[in-house]
């Protein structure tokens, strides 16, 4: 990666925009999903030199990440959630005046190695291809997890015209996540993996990371018992995709007494997160611990009528304040 000299790193120098300049202009619009993300935008947004657009669709962060995104000549669009669909990442394709055909969905915690931009210059070439797989290689606890089924691939570039999320539910609301984390880019047409990796920096801290994935849990068993669950159009299968085998090992597990515990083995042990030190055994601990709260919500939802479907807003806005300091 070039050297870092924007100010937000040491020194301060031209903008995105004036970098931009030395290279020829990559064809693709950027869309990076922020909320207080002020400690990992910089970072992604100086792996981006030469993207033909960039737009920060920002959840009213109470941190600098709006003007560090400004500072970087990034285009910040605020998104208001209210519940239902869509969500943000869908709603940034269906609202967004976007410049290229090519799009590139992206967290503020990824990095585009320079070998990965280079990559994608050339694959968006190929008028045969509608999407690209793009792996991410986990950075967790200040270590690049190689094991425990850390690394996994995402359709994160595509035609913009021919990709959309697919819908597992139209119940959710704030305490399940503003923006899509397990919904997945369905495209009309070919599909490749591209061989060089985004690099994922998971962990800001794990205060955070347990409360994101709190809300995920919550996302989970609403999809787990929603009376409108919506069909997808991936299905789950052993021997098909990523995304595909992982649901049907879901399927096949989750209602066996002790499933969490096995999961967990299942990572830390058939996927060799043992190899991957202390920060591999948190991470798969967690993995196994999500799961366990997936299974508790989902009899919570069933035999407590009175929880209704959402965290009790008292309880949302105590946790968001706690988060945001």
């Amino acid at each position: 990666m070039a050297e870092r000299s924007h100010p937000f790193f040491e020194a301060p120098d031209h903008d995105l925009r004036s970098r931009a300049l030395s290279a020829e202009q990559l064809p693709v619009s950027v869309i990076i999903a922020a909320r207080n993300e002020a400690a990992n935008l910089p970072r992604c947004l100086e792996s981006l030199p030469g993207m033909g657009e960039i737009y920060v669709v920002d959840s009213q962060s109470t941190d600098r990440t709006v003007e560090i995104a400004q500072s970087f000549g990034a285009k910040v669009i605020q998104f208001h959630y209210a519940g239902g669909w869509p969500k943000k990442r869908q709603w940034a394709l269906d609202t967004l005046p976007l410049s290229f055909d090519w799009v590139l969905l992206l967290d503020a915690d990824e990095v585009v190695t320079p070998e990965l931009s280079s990559e994608m210059r050339h694959a968006i070439r190929d008028s045969s291809v509608t999407g690209y797989y793009i792996g991410l290689d986990m950075v967790f606890l200040g270590r690049r997890l190689r094991h425990g089924g850390a690394g996994f691939y995402k359709l994160a570039l595509f035609r913009r015209w021919q990709g959309r999320f697919e819908c597992r539910t139209q119940q959710q609301d704030s305490s399940m996540c503003d923006m899509e984390v397990h919904e997945h880019v369905i495209v009309d047409g070919a599909t490749r993996r591209l061989n060089h990796r985004l690099l994922h920096h998971n962990v800001e801290n794990l205060d955070r990371y347990i409360h994101k994935h709190n809300q995920y849990s919550n996302w989970e068993a609403c999809v787990w018992t929603s009376a409108d669950q919506q069909e997808s159009q991936i299905r789950p299968r052993l021997f098909g995709s990523q995304a595909q085998r992982r649901r049907w090992l879901r399927r096949r597990f989750f209602w066996m007494p002790g499933s969490p515990v096995f999961f967990f083995l299942h990572k830390y042990l058939f996927c060799l997160g043992i190899l991957d030190g202390i920060a591999g055994l948190i991470y798969c601990g967690f993995q196994g611990i999500q799961f366990f709260h997936i299974k508790a919500k989902i009899y919570e939802l069933k035999h407590v009528p009175s929880r209704g479907r959402s965290l009790p807003s008292e309880l949302s806005a105590r946790e968001l304040t706690h988060v945001r300091n």
